[in-house]
């Protein structure tokens, strides 16, 4: 069995040199499925469990999370990193509290958000998410275990920052005690390659959610990791609905054809 450690250590590999994939599963079943396809590492998705719970994305408190990601943790021998969202607290010391609760749980890595969700003022002020990243980065030093930190500027997200601000942030991010650098919505060759080059040496990650750069043109650009977030859950959700709409809708079963065997299913899953 492999161990939390080893997971650890191989997790940090992986950031060192080349590119790989990170595929976000939203349960053990994705996640042992996702690990048969060949896949490395793995990252939790808030938003994906969200939806499997009924809930939306950010509606699922600090101890579903965990106990999601301790059931992750263990579904695979993958090295798991967790979409920690904002640490589930404000305060830089609460945030360091909650991150050695995630390590506890078993991840290989974790993800801090620069996002408040406060409507008023979406994003944290730059002197409070760096200090954020420091506590978080100090809780992992004092644990031992060699987790991966990854720090997420999240301004492009949700339209409070250009791309050019938005790497400002990642920079002092990276400064703070970041392993890995993360802003979804880093969209252009340009601007990718600019971020890339201003966190050198190191690593970032990109998200895709939709079609776009491919794998080896990301890695052309030195995009060391890359992620989908919620959009293999979308995915899913999607063939779902397809399916039941047309059983609701029209009566028909047709778009049942196309659903996975219950051999491939089988297949997968298989130890």
């Amino acid at each position: 069995m492999t161990t939390p450690s080893q997971k650890r250590a191989r997790f940090r590999e992986l950031h060192a040199s080349g590119c790989f994939v990170i595929p976000n599963p939203w349960d053990a079943g994705s996640a042992r499925m996702l690990r048969a396809l060949g896949f490395q590492a793995l990252a939790s998705t808030s938003s994906g469990f969200a939806w499997s719970t009924g809930r939306l994305d950010n509606e699922v408190p600090l101890e579903d999370m965990l106990a999601h990601l301790g059931v992750l943790s263990v579904a695979t021998d993958l090295p798991l990193n967790a979409d920690f969202e904002n640490g589930y607290a404000d305060a830089p010391e609460e945030v360091a509290a909650n991150v050695r609760r995630a390590l506890a749980a078993g991840v290989a890595g974790l993800s801090i958000e620069d996002m408040s969700h406060d409507p008023g003022k979406p994003l944290y002020e730059t002197a409070l998410a760096v200090e954020r990243v420091r506590s978080a980065r100090a809780a992992i030093d004092a644990d031992g275990t060699g987790a991966v930190l990854v720090a997420r500027a999240e301004g492009l997200l949700i339209g409070q920052m250009d791309p050019k601000q938005t790497i400002d942030r990642l920079v002092l991010l990276a400064e703070a005690g970041a392993h890995c650098l993360y802003a979804p919505g880093l969209r252009t060759a340009d601007d990718i390659a600019a971020a890339v080059k201003a966190v050198a040496p190191l690593p970032l990650n990109v998200l895709m959610w939709t079609q776009g750069p491919t794998v080896a043109e990301l890695e052309d650009l030195g995009v060391r990791r890359i992620s989908v977030g919620g959009a293999l859950a979308r995915a899913a959700w999607a063939g779902f609905l397809a399916a039941a709409r047309e059983i609701a809708d029209e009566g028909r079963f047709d778009k049942l054809a196309d659903a996975a065997t219950g051999a491939e299913l089988k297949a997968l899953l298989r130890p």
